[in-house]
């Protein structure tokens, strides 16, 4: 496992199979790469649209870069009032204003999971495929806005870990990550223990302490209270964005199917037909994405959510309250 995360961090894991070259089940690395165009016009700066789900009432806009104190000098005409600093001014007996400069920039770190879980859709994409193409729009806009730009691709066995850096030799390696990751899914994948989520967020943790823009792309499979945990102590010291990814057919699951289900060890057949299986199964899958939900009202993190049942640019441009393109 070590040697295959070695290699598929420096883009060189070799494929071992042939890969679908559909880009609905697939996403390769030219796939992603022409997303630079369509992503234009969306934005992940603090000014928001009306609106967008990033500039929601439960503390969910984001605050952006942060300010830098520059100076101290005396009050000109035409300054903000709002700049002066009254205790100096006071002791001084003069008006006083504190000069602010912004930060150059805005470190983003876009969290992608590539898990077997993630290799599902009935509709237009596979879950994994638009989390990528999410991915990958958003790090091309990131970048364009000036900010640096970098990433955590995870699959079951595989974490690719690009460090923010502005700069397009980094977001090659970034998008060159996540071609290689969705290479490996596919139907006759060998059953593994996957990478928790838990885990790889307490790597995020360790690499963006404060003041990064943070984007985790998943079905959020295998969420626990420790995960919550990670998730609002994250949250305090950055600008936190999950996308939840689900699929239609999660609450219109069809009767008659005969499902194989598996937790990388013991595997079960599931008969749809039978009586409550299939509001079984819908419920699980509706309640690991309300309680990701009511993240937002709690830890007060930006809730972008994702479907599989059409294309991901449109959703994106819906969410972030931008007109049709």
């Amino acid at each position: 496992m070590k040697d295959r995360a070695a290699r598929i961090r420096t883009g060189t894991l070799p494929k071992a199979r042939q890969v679908s070259e559909d880009p609905r089940i697939h996403a390769s690395l030219a796939h992603l790469r022409s997303l630079e165009g369509p992503a234009r016009g969306l934005s992940f700066l603090p000014r928001q649209p009306a609106q967008s789900v990033l500039n929601g009432r439960h503390a969910s806009r984001l605050r952006g870069r942060g300010l830098n104190f520059e100076e101290l000098r005396d009050y000109l005409p035409g300054d903000d009032v709002r700049a002066i600093d009254w205790k100096v001014t006071a002791r001084t007996g003069a008006p006083h204003v504190r000069v602010m400069t912004e930060e150059r920039d805005r470190p983003a770190l876009l969290v992608v999971d590539q898990r077997m879980s993630m290799f599902f859709g009935t509709r237009h994409n596979m879950k994994s495929v638009t989390a990528a193409e999410a991915a990958a729009m958003t790090a091309f806009r990131i970048l364009d806005q000036g900010d640096r730009v970098g990433g955590i691709v995870f699959g079951d066995e595989v974490l690719a870990e690009i460090r923010p850096q502005r700069s397009r030799a980094a977001l090659n390696r970034f998008l060159t990550a996540l071609a290689d990751a969705g290479a490996l899914l596919h139907a006759e994948a060998p059953n593994l223990t996957p990478i928790g989520l838990t885990q790889v967020l307490r790597s995020v943790a360790r690499i963006a302490r404060r003041n990064h823009l943070i984007v985790v792309l998943s079905d959020f499979d295998g969420i626990d209270a420790e995960t919550e945990r990670v998730v609002a102590a994250l949250a305090r010291h950055n600008d936190l964005i999950l996308v939840p990814v689900s699929d239609p057919s999660a609450g219109e699951l069809p009767p008659g199917l005969r499902l194989i289900v598996t937790d990388g060890a013991l595997q079960a057949e599931i008969d749809t037909g039978a009586a409550g299986a299939r509001q079984g199964l819908a419920e699980m899958s509706r309640g690991r994405i309300r309680e990701v939900l009511d993240w937002q009202r709690r830890f007060g993190v930006a809730i972008l959510p994702l479907s599989t049942g059409e294309e991901t640019l449109p959703q994106m441009r819906r969410v972030l309250g931008l007109g049709p393109r």
